[in-house]
């Protein structure tokens, strides 16, 4: 089938269209025209499979069910919901949006691509599927899905992502997008990528378009598109302390962000991107002693005199995008908490009041583990009468 003639184009459409509104997947997005929740939901969808998103998408949206609570909502409240998800810049653009969207566009969000681009967090991909989606506009997407899936139909080999390639797929997409649907024609190309024209093993005897396939008639299909080769791992070692009194309570740092002294409170080198600058335990990058390391940055930020009892705790290990992190934790009993501007006490069993990241997350199920509770989950057996 030439793609470039009109009719195999009309053909081309229909039949995918007829296979999308039989098969497409049962999203709760996908049940509404409301630009507010398409556009949370293309938000969160970024970088992140759509099983994870969906409780994620549900919460968030109970707690901000418009543009103005997100807008009108602390930071910090915010992130709350957002923490487990990751790419925490995406839920601080998000708010931001929200509130340039508030102050600027009455609270909907724009049908106009140029004002829809202005948008903290919005690029290309978004704005149009949240335009097409939401309002009928004729714009069509190009995502990862989107690529493979043209790249595979016009048998284009090498990196999608180079910048001339990765134009002309989105010509592509234009000239194939089916201007009466365009929504329902981009969830449909989306859906095809994410469910049958699969980075590994296409299922093309189940596609709808597969005659129209070059890669499958060439047999290269598999081939494409070109693996990427990945960035080489970068170790990472942390330290930190995850301080606990009698009665179970824990202290947390403020946000580095947010901190008045960013070298006392938050520590050294990229620590404040690892923890995604949310509340954390007191950590620092450490090399080969990440024991006396932690001493002496505890000494330092708590001003402490007495000398500090640090438990080793088993080993976090934590994979942001190309770092592999190991975290040396240490628990650190004491009668009563140190004082710090900016930091906040809490129960260890409970740091759900605060937005934390998932590697804090991680450390605290280390020291819940080793901590020895009794029946009372927010009381604990005596232990020393250290304090700091």
């Amino acid at each position: 089938m030439a793609m470039q003639n009109p009719t195999n184009k009309r053909a081309f459409r229909t039949k995918l269209l007829v296979w999308f509104k039989q098969f497409q997947r049962d999203l709760p997005w996908r049940r509404t025209k409301d630009p507010y929740r398409i556009w949370i939901s293309e938000i969160m969808l970024q970088q992140t499979r759509v099983a994870a998103v969906i409780p994620y998408y549900e919460r968030f949206l109970n707690r901000f069910p418009n543009v103005h609570a997100l807008a009108e909502a602390p930071q910090a409240g915010v992130l709350q919901f957002w923490a487990g998800l990751g790419y925490y810049s995406r839920a601080r653009n998000l708010q931001k949006a929200a509130q340039q969207i508030v102050a600027k566009h009455d609270g909907l969000f724009p049908s106009n691509l140029q004002d829809a681009l202005a948008l903290p967090g919005i690029g290309s991909y978004t704005a149009a599927a949240v335009l097409s989606i939401a309002y009928g506009e004729r714009l069509a997407v190009l995502d990862g899905n989107v690529a493979r899936v043209l790249a595979r139909l016009h048998g284009v080999r090498g990196d999608l992502r180079e910048p001339r390639r990765w134009s002309t797929l989105q010509e592509s997409a234009n000239s194939l997008l089916a201007t009466r649907e365009p929504g329902n024609w981009n969830q449909a190309m989306m859906d095809l990528g994410a469910t049958l024209c699969t980075p590994q093993s296409p299922q093309c005897l189940l596609c709808p378009v597969a005659e129209a396939c070059e890669a499958r008639r060439l047999g290269i299909a598999d081939s494409i598109p070109q693996k990427h080769t990945k960035r080489e791992p970068v170790p990472v070692s942390l330290a930190a302390a995850v301080f606990i009194d009698h009665v179970g309570c824990t202290l947390l740092l403020l946000p580095p962000e947010h901190a008045t002294d960013l070298r006392k409170l938050a520590a050294v080198d990229h620590v404040p991107t690892l923890v995604s600058r949310m509340w954390h335990f007191p950590t620092i990058s450490t090399r080969k002693q990440p024991k006396l390391d932690l001493t002496l940055h505890l000494r330092k930020i708590f001003g402490a005199t007495k000398e500090l009892e640090l438990t080793p705790l088993p080993p976090v290990r934590h994979t942001v995008t190309y770092r592999n992190i190991r975290v040396f934790p240490f628990l650190v009993r004491c009668n009563i908490l140190p004082r710090l501007a900016g930091s906040k006490t809490l129960p260890l069993v409970d740091l759900s009041s605060l937005p934390i990241s998932g590697l804090t997350r991680k450390v605290a199920t280390k020291a819940l583990s080793a901590a020895d509770f009794d029946a009372s989950p927010r009381k604990m057996k005596p232990t020393s009468e250290h304090s700091i």
